[in-house]
């Protein structure tokens, strides 16, 4: 496979405008990019000891569950035919098949939890380039507030951001920047054509004005249509959420996330209050009470509101499943479910 044909994968938090990234990329005419299944962020701690078969078909099976289904009907004996002897190898034999099917160069991911996987990625694909999305966390955890997909508590998702900002900047330094390319989801939609044109010489394509239109795409409405978490899919690149966290976190919640960010937010550039340091860590119980109670309203809108509610059910039992019929005490399951 050569450099300019290796997959693009979008690593660090969910909510920082992953599906936004998405579709840029998947509007450029040489690379297909669908909505992710999260294959190893829900699969990796099961222990297959090298059995293929077994890995495609709880593969297949969390795509037949997918809340975001593929346009493309996914061949099992092909993937297994194709795939590597890791997890991994099953994963980029699944997405390839759908490259094939979009007529596409190469394919991207936008799994965002890959950002616990990069060595292995590149273990397998050594031409693999990734885009580090970053995002003001008190925007991330106030988006994550409203969404059906991670947790609700702003403490909780503060504690996410910073650990997975920790493994992408580790990417970065370990592997450089020809590999690991940092986007900021500020400078993004500030600055459009500028920051895509940058994103398209680091991936080594060529840039297309359709990636300024995205939202004009199929695949932008299918998402845009699906859930209410995902509604903004369908709109036109805007700087409207930046600062979203003013309207959409309290005082106290605000202060939590930097407690807990403040390192990594210095970092990355992201300004906030020094006395916020001092904020004492919510207890327990009481992230725990108002999580649920946060969790329980945005299901109910869900229910309203989401075509694909059942869906996400119907996934997360099938997970749930597979974890179960793992061996006991040797399946790592992930603090936070991605949705």
């Amino acid at each position: 496979m050569a450099a300019q044909d290796g997959p693009i994968l979008i690593i660090g938090t969910e909510r920082s405008g992953s599906n936004l990234l998405r579709l840029v990329l998947d509007a450029h005419s040489r690379i297909a990019v669908p909505h992710p299944p999260h294959f190893l962020r829900y699969l990796s701690g099961i222990p297959y000891d090298g059995d293929v078969d077994a890995m495609v078909d709880d593969a297949m099976r969390l795509l037949r569950h997918h809340i975001h289904p593929w346009p493309h009907v996914i061949d099992r004996a092909a993937v297994t035919r194709a795939a590597g002897p890791s997890l991994f190898g099953v994963v980029s034999a699944i997405y390839d098949q759908y490259r094939v099917a979009e007529g596409a160069a190469r394919w991207g991911c936008k799994s965002t939890f890959m950002v616990e996987h990069v060595d292995e990625v590149l273990a397998g694909l050594p031409h693999a380039r990734f885009l580090w999305l970053v995002r003001d966390p008190r925007d991330v955890a106030a988006s994550a507030k409203r969404a059906v997909f991670g947790p609700c508590h702003p403490y909780r998702m503060a504690e996410r951001w910073t650990a997975e900002q920790e493994l992408a900047r580790a990417a970065l330094e370990r592997w450089g920047p020809s590999v690991v390319h940092l986007v900021r989801y500020e400078d993004l939609v500030s600055a459009p054509e500028r920051e895509i044109r940058a994103i398209c010489e680091f991936v080594g394509e060529a840039f297309e004005p359709a990636m300024l239109a995205h939202h004009l795409g199929g695949h932008a409405r299918m998402t845009a249509s699906l859930s209410a978490s995902w509604r903004t899919a369908g709109d036109p690149i805007t700087t409207a959420r930046i600062g979203a966290h003013r309207r959409g976190l309290t005082d106290r919640e605000r202060r939590q996330v930097e407690s807990v960010a403040a390192r990594a937010m210095e970092t990355l550039r992201y300004p906030f209050d020094p006395a916020s340091r001092a904020e004492p860590a919510p207890g327990q119980f009481g992230v725990a009470l108002r999580g649920l109670a946060v969790r329980l309203a945005v299901e109910a809108r869900s229910l309203r509101t989401d075509r694909n509610h059942f869906r996400r059910w119907r996934r997360d039992a099938t997970v749930h499943r597979l974890r179960r019929r793992a061996r006991p005490g040797r399946v790592r399951v992930p603090a936070g479910e991605s949705r």
